[in-house]
């Protein structure tokens, strides 16, 4: 089982790892981004003793598996790894994500019953909300992605810095982010809805 924890690592569900968040025990999991902040590019691979010990057999059978790559191990990225994940225990981020993130979900729930939102879905300081223009259908307004980018441009207009996927807002907010903020934030995305509205259903 192989876990993708290149967003979900490192505090954003409220645990250390999405695994732990959703009860999963991988035998792989992959990192990146948050395992440095994006501060400098690094990835990593875990693998448990089911993965590992094959490979350690086989290597003393036939000779050591040969891998790996031109920027492996660099020294400057492990590195700043290390104090990234240094500040992440110390100012507790994954307490903060638990703590800032249910403030976030229960914010953004609260949005479920506008005309525009078909599913609001996530865990932690990670979110999105699925924008239709038929509730009941759930049918989009015009053409794929056409809605997500008006309230994206409303969202900017707006002071927030966002994206669209599709028709879905994306939130993913820094993990030192406060309960204000987040209110902010979630003000700013409902006067963005309310302000798509006349676009959407012209009549009223």
């Amino acid at each position: 089982l192989v876990a993708d924890e290149v967003i979900c690592g490192f505090g954003r569900t409220g645990e250390m790892f999405g695994s732990q968040t959703f009860g999963i025990k991988p035998d792989i999991m992959v990192l990146s981004k948050q395992i440095s902040s994006s501060y400098l590019p690094i990835s990593a691979l875990i693998i448990n003793d089911k993965v590992f010990e094959p490979i350690a057999d086989e290597s003393d059978r036939i000779g050591t598996f040969g891998h790996g790559f031109t920027g492996g191990g660099h020294p400057v990225a492990a590195a700043v790894a290390l104090e990234n994940i240094k500040l992440i225990e110390e100012r507790d981020l994954v307490g903060n994500a638990r703590k800032v993130g249910a403030h976030l979900q229960a914010r953004l729930r609260k949005l479920a019953s506008h005309p525009l939102v078909g599913e609001v879905r996530g865990v932690g300081l990670i979110a999105a909300v699925e924008l239709v223009a038929d509730k009941a259908t759930k049918a989009p307004w015009g053409k794929p992605a056409a809605l997500g980018a008006l309230v994206n441009g409303f969202l900017q207009q707006n002071g927030v810095i966002s994206r669209n996927m599709g028709d879905a807002i994306a939130f993913c907010p820094p993990m030192i982010i406060t309960e204000a903020q987040i209110d902010a934030l979630v003000d700013a995305f409902e006067r963005s809805l309310d302000a798509a509205l006349p676009q959407v259903y012209p009549q009223g």
